[in-house]
């Protein structure tokens, strides 16, 4: 049996408690080690999950990389943190399993995947959806043409979150901190998969397959950030139009549309589960399985499985963000398109879950379908 591979986490409060059990569960398999954790202040021993032992602690990342002989760091800090941190664990040699977003803008993504690439380490994004075997079944569907000419895909996603949520971290709903760029919106954090998913669906991962993207940005909280937005990419293979929110009526599963002349495939990313619709036949509900990307990360280094998210896989995905990045500054919905639900302390927009599902059903633009308080298009970038 193989020696497990030997991880430091940064990050490991929040999303990172995630990591924290992932990792516990790969090291109950024998896989990997969870050998050191970075934090700014150390975690007690109830933070770290039964199991896990008392790794090395230390607010110093590359110290700790050094001193733990780490051959995997994953990275799930706050995101102006990523490209900085990716490098420092580049030149020591040590891969990396980077959180999505990779970064906060294009010029800062392609630091990061320059400089990974030039240290000839391995470097895996965290768009988790994209290790669900629904994507290359549905690819496949496509291929064979099974629901026809391919139109367009879009992607829905009405979720909840409480005003708490903008308060859990200094960089919560924020466009920039002290003058750096964060860039924490719906669509390129909480609902990024959404955005990723249909990109990789429609095979068109690398920034250069993107043509033009058009930007709706809405808060309803009273953030910098948006809560509530849309945005339609061009490509040369169709469109991807994806529309979020923050604050839904009645919140869901996220979920892909890819479009077909003869039909449709419907993809709930967080459940792998698809249905199938198409003409002179049923529809049809498959349940897939997923891979791990830490696994697969792992499994790429020792027994040369294919790596599932490298970084250029994810560069028409960091072009949305930069496009978002670039936009005017999201606009703050009238008092009265926004309820404040008392009981949970989050705040509503009325109609808002049926817009989210008409835009990823008609490729449209909130603009474009009449909401009342969408702003004028801002055009093409």
């Amino acid at each position: 049996m193989s020696t497990p591979v030997p991880i430091v986490l940064a990050g490991a409060r929040g999303h990172g408690r995630w990591h924290l059990d992932n990792i516990r569960r790969l090291q109950d398999k024998g896989v990997v080690r969870l050998a050191g954790i970075c934090e700014l202040t150390p975690l007690t021993g109830d933070e770290i999950p039964e199991g896990l032992g008392a790794p090395l602690q230390s607010a110093d990342f590359g110290a700790l990389l050094d001193r733990t002989d780490a051959r995997i760091a994953v990275i799930c800090t706050p995101i102006p943190t990523h490209t900085d941190l990716a490098l420092t664990a580049a030149d020591r040699g040590v891969h990396i399993l980077l959180e999505k977003p990779p970064a906060p803008s294009y010029d800062e993504f392609r630091r990061m995947a320059d400089g990974v690439a030039k240290a000839a380490v391995v470097c895996q994004i965290g768009f988790q959806s994209l290790g669900s075997h629904a994507v290359p079944a549905i690819r496949e569907l496509i291929e064979e043409g099974a629901i026809g000419q391919i139109t367009g895909v879009g992607g829905g996603g009405a979720w909840a979150r409480d005003e708490a949520y903008y308060r859990r971290a200094p960089w919560a709903g924020r466009r920039r901190l002290n003058g750096v760029d964060v860039v924490d919106g719906v669509l390129t954090n909480p609902l990024a998969h959404a955005v990723a998913t249909g990109l990789a669906l429609l095979g068109t991962t690398r920034a250069e397959d993107v043509t033009g993207i058009e930007t709706e940005l809405l808060r309803a909280n009273d953030i910098e950030s948006d809560d509530t937005s849309c945005v339609r990419v061009s490509t040369a293979k169709g469109p991807v139009t994806v529309a979020a929110t923050l604050c839904a009526e009645d919140p869901g599963e996220p979920y892909v549309l890819v479009h077909g002349d003869r039909g449709r495939i419907t993809f709930w990313y967080k459940q792998d589960r698809i249905l199938l619709q198409r003409a002179g036949h049923g529809p049809q509900e498959i349940e897939y399985d997923r891979t791990d990307l830490l696994g697969n990360l792992v499994d790429h280094l020792t027994i040369g499985a294919p790596l599932l998210v490298e970084p250029d896989a994810t560069g028409a995905f960091m072009k949305v963000v930069e496009a978002i990045r670039l936009a005017d500054d999201p606009v703050a919905l009238p008092a009265g398109a926004w309820q404040l639900l008392p009981g949970e302390n989050r705040r509503v927009v009325p109609g808002i879950d049926g817009l989210v599902d008409a835009a990823a059903d008609t490729l449209a633009l909130y603009s474009e379908l009449g909401a009342p308080w969408a702003p004028p298009k801002q055009g093409s970038t």
